[in-house]
Formats: structure tokens, sequence, C-alpha cells
């Protein structure tokens, strides 16, 4: 009998959100963005379900990339970060992966390489999120010499936007005005739009589109959107039930202290399976599909919920976490992080069932 904590993960609501962001964008390529682990929920699963209709994936490094090719994926890949030393190049070229190249020193790696066949670059310039890429004034050199270089193929130009999720922010249209007068007189696909970007930017779209976290069930703005489909349902099992009085307190350094006379569950879920152990008491939780709310503080193995509302829960009843019943979003925002957080915290106790 094994402990009774899991991630039921949907691939067919996976692909589903995909077939959405294109919908989005119906003139531009998806990048559907897979590093992470597929951000927890499985990167080799998911990319296999979709490999039939993803234009391309993303990942962030050659390892994820390997990964993804040694599975039997042998649809584009990008290598988001690009490479960290020289000799990532030659096995780039052998597997056919694409290069983001966003600095001079990787720009110079690969003009000097001697690469069994061309790669296709994806060339970064940075408009505004001061992470990575060519400075505005250094693109047109940059692109040039890439251009005149037998060692590369065909160019994409790409930029990040830094707050796209934000509607009332000026930061990307400047981060859009930035990067068209950074390209202008180059004749390249483009690639700007993150999830947030596809959903709420049109103008943004261009050549290649790259949803991300979209693609996983949950809305980059602020807002919920009907139309996304949860990809991972973080469930789990009622392991005891105690009723207890007012006054008395519950878990390490009694956070809680019941006020009226309360019925608690313990859930067989703790920070060592990857829910936050700083979430606070009101976090949203579902048992038997009613939701209920967290007291007490997270520990290792276990949480506490309120059942003095569900007096028929007994042992053994379904819990969720997150997923259709409580979304991914509400939990994050009680625990001031982000949904993209809470996926790839899920640890490796964790049991996943795909379908």
């Amino acid at each position: 009998m094994s402990r009774p904590t899991y991630a039921i993960v949907d691939t067919a609501a996976f692909v589903a959100n995909y077939r959405y962001a294109k919908s989005l964008a119906p003139r531009a390529r998806a990048l559907a963005l897979v590093k992470a682990n597929a951000y927890g929920h499985g990167a080799v699963t998911l990319a296999r379900a979709l490999a039939a209709e993803a234009d391309a994936f993303g990942v962030a490094c050659s390892e994820e990339a390997m990964e993804l090719r040694e599975s039997g994926i042998d649809n584009a890949i990008v290598l988001l970060e690009g490479v960290f030393e020289p000799a990532e190049i030659a096995n780039a070229a052998m597997h056919h992966f694409t290069l983001v190249v966003h600095s001079p020193l990787q720009l110079d790696w690969l003009l000097a390489a001697r690469p069994a066949r061309a790669l296709d670059v994806w060339l970064k310039v940075d408009s505004g999120m001061h992470r990575l890429g060519f400075e505005p004034g250094e693109l047109a050199e940059a692109y040039a010499r890439l251009d005149a270089s037998p060692n590369v193929g065909k160019i994409v130009l790409m930029s990040h936007l830094a707050s796209a999720d934000d509607t009332t922010s000026t930061t990307t249209t400047d981060q859009l005005a930035r990067f068209h007068q950074a390209i202008r007189g180059i004749e390249a696909p483009v690639s700007l739009a993150n999830s947030a970007a596809l959903m709420a930017w049109p103008q943004t779209h261009g050549s290649w589109v790259r949803p991300g976290i979209m693609l996983y069930g949950s809305s980059p703005l602020d807002t919920p959107d009907s139309k996304l489909q949860p990809v991972m349902r973080f469930e789990s099992r009622l392991i005891a039930i105690h009723d207890l009085a007012a006054g008395e307190s519950i878990g390490y350094g009694g956070r809680y202290t019941c006020s009226v006379p309360t019925r608690v569950g313990v859930v067989a879920t703790g920070y060592a399976d990857g829910y936050p152990r700083h979430a606070p008491d009101g976090t949203p939780v579902a048992v038997n599909d009613q939701r209920v709310q967290l007291i007490g503080r997270v520990s290792m193995d276990m949480l506490t919920v309120d059942l003095t509302g569900q007096p028929q829960a007994q042992v053994g009843d379904h819990v969720q976490l997150w997923g259709d019943r409580v979304s991914v979003a509400d939990v994050a925002r009680q625990c001031g992080t982000i949904s993209y957080e809470l996926f790839t915290r899920i640890t490796r106790r964790v049991h996943f069932q795909y379908r």
C-alpha cells in the first residue's frame, strides 16, 4: 500500500491548451515550453503527447533537450539559454538543436566552431527585461555576422517581455517599440509573445509565440480563462480526523487555535511533497469535492484542514490540493507566490499518474 499522494496529469488537457494557444495567434507558429520538466508535469510524457502537433519545443539547456531526443522526440528543440560552453555546439549540431544566442561570447563561440552542420539560431535582443540579450544598438552587427557565417542556418529575432501580465502598464508597448527599432531593416521572423502576451497583447504575436504556463492550464493574467484546462490535479487522502475543543491548538508552534469546537482532518501531504510550508490559514483545499480551509502550519509530511462543515467526512476520503476543484492560482495567491513555483516544487515522492 503506497502513500496516497498523487499528481494526476491530463495529457489531453495539455494538447487542448496548446491548440487554444495556437488559435489566439493563428498566423504564428508556437514554441511549446517544456523546460523545468514541463513545469514539473513530466517533460517526456507531455512532449510525446504533443509531438504530432508541436511546431517546436523550448527547453532551458542541452540536458533537457537530450532527455527529449533520447525519448524519441524529433521535433525542433530550442535551447532558450543557448550553450554554456563551446563544447556544447558540436552536440547541438549532431542533435539538430536550435540555439538562442544572447551574448557576444556565445556569438564568438558559434562563429569559431566547426559544427557538422549549420545550426538554426534565435538571436536575442534586450528590449528592457535586462537579463539576457544584445543591446539594441548591437543587434544589427550581430545579425550580420551570423547571417554571413556558414555555421548558421535560419535566424529568428527574439526578445522577452517583462510585464506582459500587467495590462495597465506601458512596459510592453515600450519594449515592443524598442525591439522594432533594434531590428529595423532586418527581414527575419520574430518572436516576442510569452503566455501573457499571447493572451493580452496581439500586437506582439509575430512569427513565433512561446506559450508556457498557459499550456498547463494556469492563466498568467489576474483574470482566469475558462478555456484553459487544468493539466495537474495534486491529490491526497485524509489519514486521521480529530474533534478538538475550543482553545485547543494545532500543529507545530500551535499557529492555529480553535475558537469553537472544530473537526480537524489530517492530510498526507506536506512540504516534502512540494506543498508550500508558508501556506497560511485559510488556504483553500477540497475534501470530497467541497472546499474547506487549511488550518495550522504545514509540516514535512502532513497538513491539517477544517472539517467542521463536513461531519460525514472519514479517513480515506479524497483531498485535492489543487486542480479542477481548487485553482492552483488561488493557492498561489494565498501563499504570495505564482503557479509556476508550485508546479515545479512537486517532489519525486509524489506518485505521478498520466491520463
